[in-house]
């Protein structure tokens, strides 16, 4: 496995959400960031079917771009119930005209799980899988999972995305409601950023 030996890291996102969660899990290793928006790159096309795939699209479209490690995170919500819906397509349920709209496609999340009349609990997981790519075309893959539950209505604002519905197993606050600390603690890109770190940084 490539260790990283550089300061600069790109990240291949536009999503300030993510940049942030990013940047406070890789401060204390030396790490200056940048996201993908700062270098002025579009966001190339996610044409997988999978978190892995997707993921090393971004971080290889960024890397060759800039000529830095870039690292991307293909993440999402996959619900039991709906077939592991909606799985990749996590973002494209909350595109609208007018940008993303989650709290939309959150009522669509639900809004299923209650045409299907699925039984509580109704089990759902965030995936994350982050790739760490080098200009040279190398790159290291990780993955992690949390699983849990979804609930209605919405709680809390602390995270983004689908983080008001989903309540992790063993807990009674959903990712919204809980501390940012706390939440980076347990979450999917813990999870995965703990192997990252592990096998690239360590």
């Amino acid at each position: 496995m490539r260790k990283f030996d550089g300061d600069r890291l790109v990240i291949a996102t536009h999503n300030a959400g993510k940049l942030r969660e990013i940047a406070a899990l890789l401060a204390p290793y030396g790490v200056t960031v940048s996201s993908a928006a700062d270098h002025g790159l579009e966001e190339p096309a996610e044409t997988e079917d999978n978190f892995a795939g997707n993921a090393r699209i971004k971080a290889h479209f960024a890397a060759k771009a800039t000529g830095l490690p870039a690292l991307s995170d293909d993440s999402g919500l996959s619900v039991d119930a709906l077939d592991g819906a909606p799985g990749v397509y996590t973002a494209d349920w909350a595109e609208t005209p007018n940008g993303r709209d989650f709290p939309m496609a959150m009522e669509k999340v639900w809004s299923l799980l209650e045409a299907k009349s699925v039984p509580e609990p109704r089990q759902a997981q965030f995936n994350c899988t982050l790739c760490l790519a080098w200009p040279d075309g190398h790159d290291e893959i990780f993955a992690g999972l949390v699983h849990g539950r979804i609930v209605w209505p919405m709680r809390g604002t602390q995270g983004f995305g689908f983080d008001p519905v989903f309540v992790p197993d063993g807990e009674t606050e959903t990712f919204g409601e809980m501390d940012p600390a706390r939440k980076h603690g347990m979450s999917h890109r813990a999870v995965a950023f703990d192997k990252l770190v592990k096998g690239c940084f360590a």
